[in-house]
């Protein structure tokens, strides 16, 4: 009989959590609260209430505002043995990723497997737990409750549902008269017409908010303590940052270097657009490399004074606000606190996970280190410098094999070992901000996860077996597909996958058929060969001449 594996949440996380436990054998039931699938990527209307945490957004789900596009190329984020849509634009709209989400989940007929409208109160362990690993499971539906008994569980209900608002930080706030809220709440930018606004905080969330009103509000600023790097997802020749960057040779590269030189050239990387110093946006420590905006936007709204720089907040009063520099601003109307959010699983008990202050104990992000079985994995927390949908899916894919019993974990102290260096690399790197908790290089974890199921590709053997392939391995995009070459799981599309990636990455922006012109450079080099090829024939031809004209010897 099938292992029976609890899945909680429908979202991008969830949903190949359905298909990588069916394709280990395993016997999935997917709970989901709201009545769809999609997670944060499924946008809902809402409005909020004055200066209360009791805004219409549907509780205990992500939020996400109509706006949003993704940071990260559709070639990158998209699961590993389904690529996105060709004519799908490089970046995505929200409404994409859930129309990619519905036809995934329709091409491996997922749906049968989630129960709607359910929610997840409470997930305990049984009382012969040390022996069986099963799991009790707590459940409601339409005002009833049910429990049911499981072999494990995959908790894959995100990281972006309980806001952080530390209200305690920003002395006044009370006292302030105008609206605050948490971006969460944030929806659309027409309740901010003519408002003078300030939005705290430099994260994504952050700059995207503060560009779109930017746009009908009389004056929007953003306060930062730690300033920020920002990058447009628009690279060289216009290709995709993310695909550019995220290569194996690229990471290579920046991992042979010393620290202090890898600094300095990441400043001077970053610098490449334009000069953070001139738009108050410069990071206050370079050496940790943090998390950077991806903002198309931001710096020519700053240019044009649309929006403004200002640094930490010092204090509010009931129209007004102080900042740590001593200047001030004046008749503020609005404040959106962009300030992240804290990771919580409200059906669990501390005993089975302790949340400290957004750090989890868990072995690569994934299992807990001290339960007798490992059959409790956490799906998603994690944030890479990449794609986080497709971290989710090796991370199942791995969890999946454990509750098989087709893989194994090391012992806990060999665990507890690598979660200790791991932290201490991640701190050297990163910096000790709750909002760096859960941070790490894209490839580098994605590679830690492989080698656990033995799907990291082998360069040396590709060069041997396919050269073509291993060349676009290790020097193009690290998308999902290389790991689906080989090992558990391969997929028998993934190498043309791999091969025809750009193609499907730049042919939906040629909307408009366009007659390129002759390369400069190629019509010299034609040049130089016609005149190469002519002077050749010219000495040829002369040679050939004074050998028929020249006399045949001297006379005697």
């Amino acid at each position: 009989m099938a292992k029976t594996v609890a899945i909680i949440g429908a979202g991008c996380s969830g949903l190949t959590a359905i298909k990588c436990c069916l394709d280990e054998g395993l016997s999935p039931t997917c709970f989901e609260k709201s009545e769809d699938i999609g997670g944060l990527w499924r946008y809902t209307a809402g409005h909020f209430l004055c200066n209360h945490l009791q805004e219409i957004v549907e509780e205990k789900r992500a939020s996400l505002y109509n706006s949003v596009i993704t940071n990260t190329s559709k070639e990158m984020m998209c699961y590993s043995d389904f690529p996105t849509p060709e004519d799908f634009p490089t970046y995505l709209h929200n409404s994409k990723v859930l129309e990619y989400l519905r036809l995934y989940a329709a091409h491996f007929r997922l749906l049968q497997y989630i129960q709607f409208k359910t929610e997840v109160c409470l997930v305990s362990k049984t009382p012969d737990f040390s022996k069986t690993g099963q799991w009790e499971v707590t459940t409601e539906c339409s005002g009833v409750k049910k429990k049911e008994c499981f072999d494990a569980v995959l908790i894959c209900n995100g990281h972006h549902v309980e806001p952080y608002l530390p209200l305690e930080s920003f002395p006044g706030i009370c006292d302030f008269k105008g609206r605050y809220i948490h971006s969460r709440f944030y929806k659309k930018y027409e309740d901010y017409r003519g408002k003078t606004v300030m939005v705290v905080g430099v994260g994504n969330s952050a700059g995207d908010i503060a560009v779109e009103i930017s746009g009908v509000a009389k004056q929007v600023y953003v306060s930062t303590r730690e300033g920020t790097w920002v990058l447009s997802r628009i690279f060289h020749k216009g290709l995709p940052l993310d695909m550019s960057l995220q290569t194996r040779c690229h990471f290579w590269i920046m991992n042979s270097l010393p620290a202090g030189l890898l600094h300095k050239l990441n400043a001077k990387q970053m610098n490449s657009w334009f000069d953070h110093d001139n738009y108050g946006l410069r990071p206050k420590d370079t050496s940790w490399l943090k998390e950077p905006m991806v903002n198309d936007h931001l710096p020519g709204q700053i240019l044009c004074g649309a929006i403004r720089m200002k640094p930490h907040i010092r204090r509010f009063s009931e129209s007004s606000v102080m900042f740590e520099d001593g200047s001030r601003v004046d008749g503020l109307d609005d404040v959106i606190f962009a300030t992240g959010y804290t990771v919580f699983f409200p059906f669990l008990d501390e005993s089975i996970v302790t949340v400290n202050d957004n750090n989890v104990t868990l072995y690569k992000n994934v299992f807990p280190l001290h339960h007798e079985k490992p059959t409790m994995a956490f799906i998603g927390l994690v944030q890479p410098l990449g794609s986080l949908l497709a971290a989710s899916e090796l991370q199942v894919r791995w969890a999946a094999r454990i509750f098989k019993g087709a893989a194994q974990l090391p012992p806990v102290a060999k665990m507890f070992a690598h979660f200790q260096s791991t932290t201490e690399r991640r701190i050297k790197c990163f910096g000790r901000g709750r909002n760096q908790t859960l941070q790490s290089y894209f490839i580098d974890y994605m590679d830690e996860v492989a080698v656990e199921i033995g799907v990291r590709p082998n360069i040396m053997r590709l060069l041997v077996t396919d050269p073509k392939l291993a060349v676009q391995v290790f020097f193009g995009p690290s998308t999902p597909y290389q790991y689906r070459l080989t090992g558990p799981g391969k997929w028998s599309g993934a190498r043309k996958a791999i091969l025809t990636q750009w193609s499907r990455t730049i042919n939906p922006a040629r909307t408009r058929v366009v007659q390129r012109p002759k390369d400069s450079g190629s019509v010299m080099r034609h040049i130089f060969v016609l005149c190469g090829l002519t002077t050749a024939i010219l000495i040829g031809f002369y040679c050939v001449k004074w050998e028929t004209l020249r006399p045949s010897g001297p006379r005697f």
